[in-house]
């Protein structure tokens, strides 16, 4: 009996010995990278002007269709110009009336000054005569001054655009009257280029400035993980760190003909700060966390497995860049981990095969 229970102890562990987990593996790889800041932001447009009449009056005419695309200098509004006409015809006629009350009084100027006899005239006569020179001339010029006036307003009966961009909705109808310094009749938007605007946390600000002192850094802007990221340009970075938030503000300014960005709308933007050369990166499934940090199993020639502590980086894509603890080239398991142990042995699966964990997980989530 003691002889049994000898043989049978020391059969035991080796028939207790795990066999090897199936795994799905692929190498670290290396290439250039970005590093990046993402944030949410908002997209807004590049110019946006509210157009106010200059003027009193009846709209007598609308030239635009809500929502359409206009130019500067397109019209938009025209209101009764009857008036102004009026105004600028009797400004024109006082013009007229000045000019000839000045030529009498240079005519009876020069008649008194051109008496050679300084007796025949007295010195108050003749200031008189050069007295109404000068005030013939001023009221000249004044009358010059409210034909330039009535001019103006009658150009302002006519309300033009003063950018390209959409019209919104208009604001008033046709008759209505309207005054300057009351509610505004249309509002225009600039969308090509458009802004997206953005915060950052006060600890990346010292990153940004120190990249921007050497070049223009670029973003890329997209409105959800559906859409094309678009690339643009850092073109404001505000001069301080708002209370309260402890955040700076930050714009892009991408290009936008197709009309994909809305003003309003918010918008994912990754600011890229730098390049990262010959970064090691492995698939995101790759990296698990312990109680010790980051770790990978990394898959030796004899297909062991071994525990290795890892720096985790930025994300990219369906990649990950490993900052330290792996090489390129070298094989991590992706799937399967669970049945891994540290210095075991493992069974490689071919991808999509019945032994593939991958594979095998996709069918339990089918079925």
């Amino acid at each position: 009996l003691m002889a049994l229970l000898a043989g049978s102890e020391r059969q035991g562990p080796a028939s207790l010995e795990r066999p090897p987990g199936p795994v799905s593996v692929a190498a670290a790889v290396t290439q250039d990278v970005p590093i990046y800041i993402d944030a949410v932001g908002k997209i807004v447009a590049r110019e946006v002007v509210s157009i106010q009449p200059q003027v009193s009056g009846r709209i007598t005419k609308i030239h635009f269709s809500d929502g359409a695309d206009v130019k500067a200098g397109d019209v938009l509004f025209t209101i009764d110009p009857r008036p102004y006409q009026a105004q600028l015809n009797q400004a024109e006629a006082s013009v007229a009336q000045a000019q000839a009350a000045l030529n009498l009084a240079k005519t009876n100027f020069a008649r008194v000054e051109s008496i050679s006899d300084p007796r025949a005239i007295s010195r108050q006569d003749f200031d008189a005569k050069k007295n109404a020179v000068e005030v013939a001339e001023a009221e000249l010029r004044q009358n010059r001054a409210a034909v330039e006036t009535a001019r103006l307003n009658l150009e302002y009966c006519t309300i033009r655009s003063p950018i390209h961009g959409r019209a919104g909705q208009r604001l008033v109808d046709l008759g209505n009257v309207v005054t300057p310094g009351n509610n505004p009749l249309l509002v225009i938007q600039r969308l090509d280029p458009i802004y997206a605007d953005f915060t950052i946390p006060e600890s990346d600000l010292t990153e940004v400035q120190r990249n921007m002192a050497r070049r223009t850094l670029g973003a890329q802007v997209r409105l959800d993980e559906s859409t094309k990221a678009r690339e643009g340009q850092l073109t404001f970075l505000d001069n301080s760190v708002q209370e309260g938030t402890g955040t700076v503000k930050l714009r892009a300014t991408v290009g936008n003909k197709d009309r994909l960005f809305w003003p309003g709308r918010f918008a994912r933007i990754r600011l890229i700060l730098e390049t990262h050369h010959s970064a090691v990166l492995v698939p995101a499934e790759a990296p698990q966390l312990s109680a010790k940090g980051s770790f990978v199993y990394v898959i030796k020639q004899d297909d062991s497995a071994e525990l290795r502590p890892v720096t985790v980086g930025q994300r990219h894509g369906d990649l990950v860049v490993i900052g330290q603890g792996l090489n390129e080239g070298e094989r991590v398991v992706i799937n399967g981990q669970l049945g891994v142990t540290p210095g075991g042995k493992v069974q490689i699966a071919a991808p999509g095969s019945k032994k593939d964990p991958a594979a095998a997980s996709q069918s339990g989530a089918k079925s």
